[in-house]
């Protein structure tokens, strides 16, 4: 797979914060001590890098990770997993505005007993099936991180294909009928696997964190509660997701792998580190 591209530049994560944080451009600009001209700017994608170290501490971001993404400084050291785990990238359109968007999903399973659960479906499942179909995977489920059409864009497939069931949290409107729900805090087996539900609302009202052990590594699939080096948008609950967010993911492991929605995977270590909405 080519290196995928952050979700988010450092302008997107500016204007997530601005709009959850509910701040006009001239209550912002005041507060920072730039002009609207400077901040309409930044907004726009020029990296101004000194009205970007006087924006940060206004929108709660730290400095050096916000100007490290606007100079390109760093991506996420990718993590290997050496068996029981595939991500899937594909490309969703947005016809509406022009441009495509890329969507994850992914496959995990126990190695003895070749028991498979899919998390989400990306815009499509047809490489997913051919993996399953080449490791012989028993698929068991199919859970969802949210309903969102470009994480659920290909399920009927997935589950006329495979015969799984399809789990979703009991906040989150079910994508079709006989889905079935869990709460949070459940957990779930697959072979050796073990599987906890989060529920990291905020972008989404049911919006779930997977949070997986069994693998080579700790793995937490966030949906759009997180991504390397940003964090799902609300412009009403913000907050939740940002809470959320620290008290759910940021206090898991620190070698957990971060298995994001959009982006590339990165680990908590890292966003700890290089996430301007995290990094201390």
């Amino acid at each position: 797979m080519s290196r995928i591209p952050l979700e988010d530049d450092f302008n997107d994560v500016i204007n997530k914060a601005q709009r959850g944080l509910k701040l006009a451009d001239e209550v912002l600009a005041a507060r920072a001590g730039v002009s609207l001209e400077e901040l309409e700017a930044v907004k726009r994608g020029h990296a101004l890098l000194p009205a970007l170290r006087r924006l940060a501490p206004v929108l709660r971001l730290a400095p050096g990770p916000l100007v490290a993404l606007a100079q390109r400084a760093w991506y996420p050291e990718q993590t290997v997993f050496s068996h029981g785990f595939a991500m899937f990238n594909t490309y969703f359109p947005h016809e509406g505005i022009g441009l495509d968007m890329r969507v994850n999903s992914y496959l995990v399973w126990d190695v003895r007993t070749r028991a498979a659960a899919a998390f989400d479906t990306g815009a499509s499942c047809f490489h997913m099936l051919d993996l399953i179909e080449a490791e012989k995977l028993i698929m068991m489920y199919v859970f969802l991180t949210h309903t969102h059409e470009d994480h659920v864009a290909d399920l009927d497939r997935l589950v006329t294909s495979t015969g799984a069931d399809v789990w979703a949290s009991e906040r989150e409107p079910a994508p079709f009928h006989g889905a079935q729900s869990f709460k949070e805090n459940s957990h779930l087996q697959l072979g050796d696997l073990d599987i906890k539900t989060l529920l990291t609302s905020g972008h989404s009202p049911g919006q779930t964190t997977f949070f997986i052990t069994g693998l080579s590594w700790p793995l937490a699939i966030v949906g759009d509660s997180l991504f390397a080096g940003s964090m799902g948008g609300s412009a009403d609950h913000f907050e939740e997701q940002h809470q959320n967010n620290l008290k759910k993911i940021f206090t898991l492991p620190r070698d957990t792998v971060i298995a994001p929605g959009h982006g590339p995977l990165t680990t908590l270590a890292q966003e700890k580190k290089h996430n301007p909405f995290f990094a201390r």
